[in-house]
């Protein structure tokens, strides 16, 4: 089943399963004999450069895209057509990155399913997810869940210790021994002690 030539952002807090869900994606196409082409940031090596791996020990490779990438219609060359396009860690596009990705899908007729983070450990946008935001047909977020049982739709960075960390770079690279997913009301909680549990579910 191919989705409709759009623009999708399936977006979350760390831990929902974006990565395996990409995958799962990109497997139902290929299993129907549909081609596809998968990115996800050069910079992420969480799982290696060039790999989108889930927690569940999925994994694949994948093209990767930095801030220089150019997605036109040379994306659609290839020895078959091209069924979809999907994107990992999508909160690292440029915005005019998202703006090349919408023409696409629209100019193009070619789906494209991103897959990312909305929101940094202080509770603001990122600008790839803030124009996905702005510019994707359909909007989908993932859900996971904070310690506390609450829905988690927020980040926390932490240090070596498990104690929060307020300021510093917008982009550091980490699993869970650098981020814990929770709500909003461990986010603004003063208690500590909430960074520390990991998320019941990923």
């Amino acid at each position: 089943m191919s989705e409709v030539s759009k623009l999708y952002f399936r977006y979350a807090a760390m831990n929902a399963g974006k990565s395996t869900a990409l995958l799962q994606a990109a497997h139902n196409y290929e299993e129907r004999g549909m081609r596809v082409r998968l990115f996800t940031a050069a910079h992420d090596d969480r799982a290696g450069t060039g790999l989108v791996g889930s927690r569940l020990g999925l994994q694949r490779p994948v093209e990767t895209f930095g801030p220089a990438t150019v997605f036109d219609a040379a994306l659609l060359d290839g020895p078959t057509p091209l069924a979809c396009v999907l994107i990992d860690e999508a909160q690292f596009l440029q915005p005019e990155q998202v703006r090349q990705l919408h023409r696409l899908a629209h100019a193009h007729r070619l789906p494209v399913l991103c897959y990312g983070l909305r929101s940094d450990f202080r509770g603001e946008a990122f600008p790839g997810a803030a124009a996905l935001l702005t510019l994707a047909d359909d909007l989908e977020e993932m859900k996971t869940i904070c310690a506390c049982a609450r829905k988690a739709s927020m980040n926390l960075r932490i240090d070596a210790q498990g104690r929060r960390v307020k300021e510093g770079e917008q982009v550091v690279i980490g699993g869970n021994e650098r981020y814990r997913a929770v709500c909003p009301s461990c986010f603004y909680s003063d208690d500590e002690d909430a960074t520390r549990a990991p998320g019941l579910f990923g």
